[in-house]
C-alpha cells in the first residue's frame, strides 16, 4: 500500500511537471499590453478608442488569460508628439512592466517607440503608421513589427491603378513628416516607373485648417492627378475643399491613405469616384461582416476599419506566439510569430517576414456613387486584389541595414 502511494505521488508530481511546461511562465507573473494612440486629435478615428476596443476584443476572443494569469491592457493617447509618445512608452516599459505595445499611430511616433522598443527589448507592432522606413533605414527587426500597410504597398495598389487609367501626370499635396515625405516618394517613383510624371508637390502641417493656398497651386500645376500624401482628419478635409474649390472638376484626385471611417465622414456625394486601397473592408466576405457586426455594436454604431481590424489581428498573432512559446521572452515570442502563419479575419496566409514586414493582400477599391450604395457603410466597389508579394517590398529590396548583416 506504502508503495502504491508513493507512486501515486511520483504520477501526481510529474503530471503535475508536464502540466505547468504545457502552460508556461511569465516573467514577472503578468502579460500587459499596451495600445497607444491619437485618442482625440486628427487620428481619432483612423485608430483611437476603436483601436482600444479591438485590442480588447482580441484579448477577449484569446480567453482573457495566459498561463492562468489575466491579460492585462493599458491605453494612452500620444497627441501625435514623438516625444509624449517615448515618454508613455518609456514609463510603460519601465515602470508598468508592459510587454509589448500596439498601433503606434503617427509615423513619427512609430519611428521613435520603435527606437525605444529594441532598446528594452520589447515588442513594438505598428498598424497605422505607415512609413516604409519602418522596415527600412529605422528598421528594429528583433523588436519591431510593421502590420497594415505601407507606404509602398500603397502606392503600388492605387499609384499603379491611377496612372494605368490615363493619370499620368502629378501633384502632391503632403502631410509635412516621415509618413507624408515617404508616401510622395513612393508613390512618385511608381507613377514615374510606369510612364507617368511629378510636376511638383508641397507640403503642409499636420492638422491643416486651411488648404487653399496649397490647392490653388496644384490647381495652377495642370497636372492630371493631385495625390494626396495625408490621412485621416487631413485627408477629408483637403477633399472637402477640392470640391468646394472646384478642383474636381478638371483633376482627379487619389487619396493614397484613405480608410472607410474617411469616407463616412465624407459622404458619398464628396467621396465618389475615389480610388483607394485597403487591406481589409468590412463587406467583403460572411466573416468580415460577423466581425463587424460585433465591433459597431460596442462602438457607436460605427464599422471597423482596416487599421484598427489590423490591431486585432496583431494583438491575437502575439498571444497565440506567446502561449507556443511558453513564455513571454521577446526573443522567443518574436521568433514565433515569424514561424506562425497568419490565419485570422484580417488575413490568410499572411507572414511576417524576418525585416518585420507582415505581407497580406491588399485591395483596390473604388468609391460608389450615392445612387450606387444600398445603405450605411455600403461604400466600395472592389476592383481587385494585389498579392502580398507584389503589393510590399521584396525581401531582397529591404534597405534594413540590421537585416542584411544577418
Amino acid at each position: 500500500m506504502r508503495k502504491t502511494m508513493m507512486a501515486m505521488m511520483v504520477g501526481a508530481a510529474l503530471a503535475s511537471g508536464v502540466a505547468n511546461a504545457q502552460q508556461g511562465k511569465l516573467s514577472d507573473d503578468t502579460l500587459k499590453i499596451g495600445v497607444l494612440s491619437d485618442m482625440s486629435g486628427v487620428y481619432a478615428d483612423f485608430g483611437g478608442p476603436g483601436a482600444v476596443l479591438a485590442a480588447r476584443m482580441a484579448v477577449e476572443d484569446f480567453g482573457g488569460k495566459m498561463f492562468g494569469k489575466a491579460i492585462e491592457i493599458v491605453s494612452a493617447d500620444h497627441q501625435n508628439k514623438a516625444d509624449v509618445a517615448k515618454n508613455i512608452t518609456q514609463q510603460w516599459f519601465d515602470r508598468d512592466k508592459v510587454d509589448a505595445t500596439f498601433e503606434n499611430l503617427n509615423s513619427a511616433v512609430a519611428l521613435a517607440v520603435t527606437a525605444l522598443g529594441a532598446e528594452k527589448n520589447r515588442i513594438t507592432v505598428v498598424t497605422g503608421a505607415a512609413s516604409s522606413r519602418l522596415t527600412n533605414e529605422d528598421c528594429k527587426p528583433a523588436t519591431g513589427i510593421h502590420w497594415v500597410y505601407d507606404t509602398i504597398s500603397l502606392a503600388n495598389v492605387v499609384g499603379k491603378a491611377v496612372v494605368k487609367a490615363g493619370g499620368d501626370s502629378w501633384f502632391f499635396l503632403t502631410a509635412d513628416y516621415a509618413f507624408g515625405h515617404s508616401l510622395e516618394k513612393d508613390t512618385g517613383d511608381v507613377v514615374k516607373a510606369n510612364g507617368g510624371k511629378v510636376l511638383g508637390a508641397l507640403r503642409h502641417p499636420l492638422a491643416t485648417t486651411d488648404y487653399s493656398s496649397f490647392l490653388l497651386q496644384a490647381q495652377s500645376s495642370k497636372a492630371k492627378v493631385v495625390g494626396l500624401a495625408n490621412a485621416g482628419g487631413d485627408t477629408v478635409n483637403s477633399i472637402k475643399a477640392a470640391a468646394e474649390f472646384g478642383i474636381t472638376k478638371n483633376q482627379n484626385l487619389a487619396a493614397l491613405l484613405m480608410l472607410v471611417t474617411d469616407v463616412h465622414a465624407l459622404g458619398l456625394n464628396t467621396a465618389q469616384g475615389l480610388y483607394l486601397s485597403e487591406a481589409w473592408y468590412w463587406d467583403l466576405n460572411d466573416e468580415n461582416r460577423a466581425f463587424a457586426k460585433k465591433f459597431e455594436a460596442r462602438n457607436n454604431g460605427k464599422k471597423p476599419n482596416m487599421n484598427q481590424v489590423g490591431v486585432y489581428s496583431a494583438v491575437a498573432h502575439y498571444l497565440k506566439a506567446v502561449q507556443a512559446a511558453g513564455t513571454d521572452d521577446t526573443a522567443a515570442v518574436r521568433k514565433k510569430m515569424g514561424d506562425m502563419p497568419i490565419n485570422d479575419v484580417f488575413a490568410k496566409n499572411g507572414k511576417l517576414r524576418e525585416d518585420g514586414r507582415m505581407v497580406h493582400d491588399m485591395h483596390l477599391f473604388l468609391v460608389k456613387k450615392p445612387s450606387e450604395s444600398k445603405g450605411p457603410w455600403d461604400y466600395y466597389h472592389h476592383k481587385g486584389t494585389l498579392k502580398g508579394d507584389e503589393a510590399f517590398q521584396s525581401l531582397a529590396a529591404s534597405r534594413c541595414p540590421q537585416f542584411k548583416k544577418g
